[in-house]
């Protein structure tokens, strides 16, 4: 059932990208930095694989990716800004944000500061609601923008990377998957798979 999802929304995302370019990328990464769980190991990987066949360039998906994320991100600081810790504990069980991930959150941004801003937009899941204890915190709008931003660019560009290389090397990986799409879908799987294993482990 999982693998059937992961292979629809692969589909769906291949389908935005390549319909609407790098557009299609900044509104898949803002939907995933506003706390709705559409892996960017999904969005990424396969816009890296356009780059690998000319139809993009590496930065340019990367660039694309962190302002998807900037803008996505935006929300999820204001929720936190105005409707504080119980809003987030209330919604956020529908996108698999557990209470304990917001204590993790809470204690990391608690301990390390504004910086953790940048650090947690290298972390998978994490980098996802993140933003919550900035805009509880208040925290400076254009740091909180300048850290999602560069952290961001950096996870966009890696995973980009990775994408591109898969392209590049196709003729060896098609042995193993038919379509380039199944490799993404792997990708996403995986991610899936320990996301979800990860929510239910936290919620006990």
């Amino acid at each position: 059932m999982l693998e059937k999802a992961l292979a629809m929304i692969a589909a769906w995302i291949i389908s935005v990208i390549s319909t609407m370019g790098y557009g299609g990328i900044v509104l898949l990464m803002a939907i995933e930095s506003a706390c709705i769980p559409l892996p960017s190991e999904i969005i990424m990987p396969f816009a890296g694989f356009l780059v690998s066949k000319g139809e993009m360039t590496l930065w340019g998906v990367a660039f694309a990716g962190a302002i998807g994320c900037v803008v996505g991100s935006i929300p999820a600081y204001y929720v936190g800004m105005f409707g504080g810790r119980p809003l987030a504990e209330k919604y956020g069980k529908y996108v698999l944000i557990s209470k304990k991930d917001l204590d993790m959150a809470d204690r990391w941004f608690a301990t390390h500061g504004e910086i953790i801003i940048f650090v947690a937009r290298l972390l998978p899941a994490v980098r996802t609601f993140i933003a919550f204890p900035a805009g509880v915190a208040r925290m400076n709008m254009t740091k909180f923008i300048g850290y999602t931003f560069i952290g961001s660019l950096i996870w966009c560009y890696a995973l980009g990377y990775i994408g591109m290389k898969a392209g590049e090397n196709w003729e060896e990986l098609k042995v193993y998957f038919h379509e380039s799409h199944y490799v993404i879908a792997a990708l996403g799987l995986m991610f899936a798979a320990w996301y979800v294993h990860r929510h239910f482990k936290n919620e006990h």
